[in-house]
Order: structure tokens, then sequence, then C-alpha cells
């Protein structure tokens, strides 16, 4: 057995000294809020609910509002980040909605006039037209939305 020296007390205390709060760093604290992208990112049908809300944001339908038809451009969408779902409007009058959650890693799309639907997080694009992946690391579609479009007014159906 070897006898401890100087030298090998300085080492061993300067390891522990440095490996401890590298340790502790890794760890949590257990007040941690951060969740999965997926566990409430896409909307689905079934989360809107029929009863009319006081605040306005929904129609006697029980649709939540979703945008104003004259602020869709065409060949264009914008994201109601609320309801996280983007309304398109491809052609003049053609309006359709998609989950605003890109399929990709979970983050909210962004409105644009520029033919498509962008992800600023990985560059991901989508068709204006089913929400189908056209670019990007994404490669499944933003699913649909069904919605109703009464004059200026769009809302989940």
């Amino acid at each position: 057995m070897t006898a401890l020296n100087r030298r090998r007390a300085l080492t061993g205390s300067a390891a522990i000294a440095v490996g401890v709060p590298v340790l502790a760093a890794c760890g949590s604290d257990g007040d941690s809020t951060a969740t999965d992208p997926a566990d409430s990112a896409t909307p689905s049908p079934s989360d809107t609910s029929s009863a009319p809300s006081t605040d306005g944001t929904q129609t006697p339908s029980g649709g939540a509002a979703l945008a104003s038809a004259s602020d869709v451009p065409v060949g264009g969408c914008v994201v109601n980040t609320d309801a996280k779902v983007v309304v398109t409007q491809p052609t003049e009058g053609d309006f359709k909605a998609f989950s605003a959650v890109c399929t990709h890693q979970g983050c909210l799309v962004q409105s644009s006039s520029e033919g498509d639907i962008p992800c600023p997080c990985h560059m991901s694009r989508f068709s204006l037209d089913d929400g189908s992946p056209l670019s990007g690391p994404a490669t499944a579609p933003l699913a649909a939305v069904q919605i109703t479009v009464d004059g200026d007014s769009i809302t989940e159906a």
C-alpha cells in the first residue's frame, strides 16, 4: 500500500473541487417547467369547446375566431398564436387552416406572404394548399384544421 503524500492529497482535493460543481450543474432542481412540444402543440377538433366564450373569441357556433379574411394575403398565411393555427389563402377566396406547430420539433411557424408556410427554427417550409412539407428537415405535413368562413370572419368549425 502506498503512503498518502502531499501531491496525491492536493490532486484528489482539486478533482473533487472541480467535479462536484460540474455534477451539480447537470442535475435538476425540480422546478423545471419545460414540456415536450408534442404534449400541447397540435390542436385537434376535440380540443375546441362548443360552449360560447364570454371574452368574444368564439362565435355562437362554438368555433374559436382565427383571423379576418382580409388579413390573410393571397399566396400567404397568418398565424393565430393563441390557437396555434395557421390560416392560408393559396388562391383568392380559398382559405385553409393547419396546425401552426412544425412537425419537425414543435416550433410555431410564421406568417408569410411568400407563397409557403415557413418555420423559423430549422427552415422547414410547408405548402399553403395542403400543409405538406416542401423543404427542410420536417417530413410530416401540418395537421389540417377545419374552418368556417363567414364574410370576413374565419373561425374553427
